[in-house]
C-alpha cells in the first residue's frame, strides 16, 4: 500500500502544471466580501518590536490549547544505521514521535537542519530509505549539517495508530487526518498545533544533542513541510533560517482562486484570518532570512498571493535593514515540486546564513 501511495504521488507531481484561475471568476458574491483583517505594517523597527508580541500571541492562541512539552526529552534511541562518512539514529520521542537523526562523523558543534515532509510523504522519503524528490538528509549531512526530521501525526510509522487504531488505514487515506483534526477541536486544541507541538519536540530534543551549534537551526520542507517550516519560525526563535518549497501561499487568495479544496484541513485554525492574513504568520520571521521556492502553476500557492506577500515581506525586512534576508523565487512553468535547483538553492541559502 505504501509503494501505491508513493506511487500516486509520482503521477500527480508528473501531471502538467495546474490552471490558475482569475481572481474571483465566479466566486460567488457572499464569500468576496469576508471579514477579514490586515497586517499593519510596521514602519520602524521600534513599532514592530512593540507590535511583534501581540501578532505572535494571535498567531499562537489560533493553535488551541497546546498541552506543555516535557521541560527534559523523553528519547529513545532506536537504532543506528553507520554510513559512510555520517550515522543515522532512530529515535522515538515522548513514546509516540519517530524521527531520524543524521550525524556527520567530523567532530565537533554543527549547524542544523529541522526537515519537514509533505502531506503523502514520510521521514522515510526525506532520509533516503524510500528516497522521493523529498530525500534531502545525505545532501545536507554531507555538507557538515546535523539533520533531524520526524512523522507528522498522520504519515509514516503514525498511520493506523490515530483514534480508530488500525481501522484508520482501511478506508481513505485522509482518514486519520480528519479523526485527528475532530478530536482536537473537542479537546480545545487543532491538529495543526499539535503537529507543531511535535516539531518543537523535535528541537527540544535536538538542541540537548553535543554534535549541534544550539544557534545555527534551519527548517526546510516541502509542500505542508513548507508551511510547517515558516509556521514553526513563527512561532520558535529557535529557528534561525527557513527554505520553504511549495505552500508560499495566501489565504485569501486561495479564496478567490477557489482552491481551499488544494489544502488539507490539517492546517486549517479558528479565528486567524480576522486578524490578519498568512503575512501576519512570515512576518514574524523577519530579520531572521526566509527564502520562499515555489512553481507559478502549483494550484495551492496563487501567484497573486505570492506577489502580495513577497511585496509585503520584502517591505518589513527592509524596515529591518536586511532586504536581501527574504527571496521569494517563483519558477515558471512549474507546478507542486520539489525539483534540483531548489535543493541547490536552498543548500546555498544555509550555507549562506548558518
Amino acid at each position: 500500500m505504501r509503494f501505491l501511495l508513493l506511487a500516486l504521488c509520482s503521477m500527480l507531481l508528473a501531471q502538467p502544471p495546474a490552471v490558475i484561475q482569475e481572481p474571483w471568476v465566479s466566486v460567488p458574491e457572499a464569500y468576496r466580501t469576508l471579514p477579514i483583517g490586515k497586517l499593519k505594517e510596521p514602519r520602524t523597527v521600534a513599532e514592530w518590536k512593540r507590535d511583534r508580541p501581540r501578532v505572535k500571541q494571535i498567531v499562537v492562541n489560533s493553535l488551541g490549547e497546546m498541552p506543555p512539552r516535557p521541560a527534559k526529552p523523553l528519547v529513545q534511541t532506536v537504532n543506528v544505521d553507520r554510513r559512510d562518512g555520517y550515522r543515522i539514529e532512530k529515535f522515538v520521542l515522548s513514546g509516540e514521535v519517530p524521527g531520524y537523526l543524521a550525524i556527520p562523523d567530523t567532530p565537533g558543534k554543527h549547524p542544523a537542519i529541522l526537515t519537514m515532509h509533505g502531506h503523502g510523504s514520510s521521514k522515510e522519503n526525506m532520509f533516503g530509505y524510500q528516497p522521493t524528490s523529498q530525500n534531502v538528509a545525505e545532501m545536507l549531512v554531507r555538507k557538515g549539517y546535523v539533520v533531524i526530521g520526524i512523522d507528522s501525526q498522520f504519515n509514516g510509522e503514525r498511520r493506523g495508530k490515530g483514534p480508530a487504531g488500525e481501522l484508520e488505514m482501511q478506508a481513505r487515506g485522509s482518514d486519520q487526518e480528519m479523526s485527528l483534526f475532530k478530536l482536537n477541536l473537542w479537546l480545545g486544541r487543532t491538529l495543526w498545533g499539535m503537529m507543531l507541538r511535535d516539531e518543537q519536540l523535535a528541537l527540544d530534543y535536538l538542541v540537548t544533542r553535543p554534535e549541534v551549534d544550539a544557534g545555527r537551526i534551519g527548517a526546510q520542507g516541502m509542500s505542508m513541510g513548507s508551511t510547517r517550516a515558516w509556521w514553526l519560525a513563527a512561532i520558535d526563535d529557535r529557528i534561525r533560517a527557513v527554505v520553504g518549497v511549495a505552500c508560499f501561499t495566501r489565504y485569501e487568495d486561495i479564496i478567490a482562486t477557489r482552491n481551499l479544496r488544494a489544502h488539507g484541513i490539517y492546517y486549517f485554525v479558528p479565528g486567524l484570518l480576522r486578524h490578519f492574513d498568512s503575512e501576519g504568520i512570515m512576518a514574524l520571521l523577519a530579520p531572521r532570512p526566509f527564502l520562499a521556492l515555489t512553481g507559478d502553476s502549483d494550484a495551492g500557492s496563487p501567484p497573486t498571493g505570492m506577489t502580495k506577500l513577497a511585496e509585503i515581506l520584502k517591505r518589513i525586512y527592509t524596515v529591518h535593514g536586511k532586504p536581501d534576508a527574504f527571496e521569494s523565487v517563483i519558477y515558471p512553468n512549474t507546478g507542486h515540486v520539489y525539483n534540483d535547483d531548489m535543493k541547490a538553492k536552498m543548500v546555498a541559502w544555509f550555507d549562506r546564513y548558518l
